[in-house]
């Protein structure tokens, strides 16, 4: 199933506003989940504005969207929450938040708080480690092997991902076509497999914490 357009969450999030209202301002890459985790917990009161996943491609970009989201946002909401972790800005999206006064998930990135912060910080010997997860693994093309220019030159694969030795699957969900999938992405990218079934992991307890 393709996640919703970002159109469709903005407009989803902004139309419900009001008293006790809580709004999610997240990355397009946690969609799915953020609405599955809604919708199980019953968390009515929280609204969901979703940037293009598509800034994790252009890290620098990021602070600047989520400073204008929670700008525009802030006077008709309750409670703003951002639903990124740091996500390559180098620690200017956790100055940012603490300049406007609003909270945000704890960690470097999403493969960290999905697979829990402390048991991701334990895999030290990872570091030629390729993550993949639910989104990505049904974005594989769009995210990866086109923006990289795999699929025009394959010869790229050796200078890209010469230095990896793995590809891990953390996964959100039990899907076995997601898994056939992360494996023949392995299998393209001449890296070893392994999958981990990992769920929501801290982004669980980040979004009940602010409910």
């Amino acid at each position: 199933m393709d996640a919703p357009s970002d159109r469709d969450l903005t407009e989803t999030g902004l139309a419900a506003a009001g008293a006790g209202r809580i709004l999610l301002i997240a990355c397009g890459a946690l969609a799915h989940e953020i609405l599955a985790l809604k919708r199980v917990n019953g968390w009515d009161h929280m609204d969901l504005q979703c940037l293009p996943a598509k800034l994790h491609l252009y890290p620098e970009r990021i602070t600047g969207e989520v400073e204008k989201a929670v700008l525009h946002a802030r006077d008709t909401y309750d409670r703003v929450f951002v639903v990124y972790a740091d996500c390559g800005t180098g620690g200017l999206l956790q100055v940012k938040c603490a300049e406007m006064g609003v909270e945000m998930v704890a960690g470097p990135h999403c493969y960290a708080f999905y697979e829990g912060l402390d048991r991701f910080a334990a895999h030290d010997d990872e570091i030629t480690a390729f993550y993949l997860t639910d989104f990505l693994v049904r974005q594989f093309d769009a995210f990866v092997w086109r923006p990289m220019g795999l699929d025009r030159h394959p010869e790229l694969r050796d200078m890209i991902f010469g230095n990896y030795t793995k590809l891990v699957y953390q996964a959100q969900t039990d899907d076995a076509a997601l898994r056939a999938k992360a494996e023949d992405c392995a299998r393209r990218l001449g890296l070893d497999y392994e999958y981990r079934f990992t769920g929501y992991g801290d982004l669980a307890g980040a979004l009940a914490a602010q409910a």
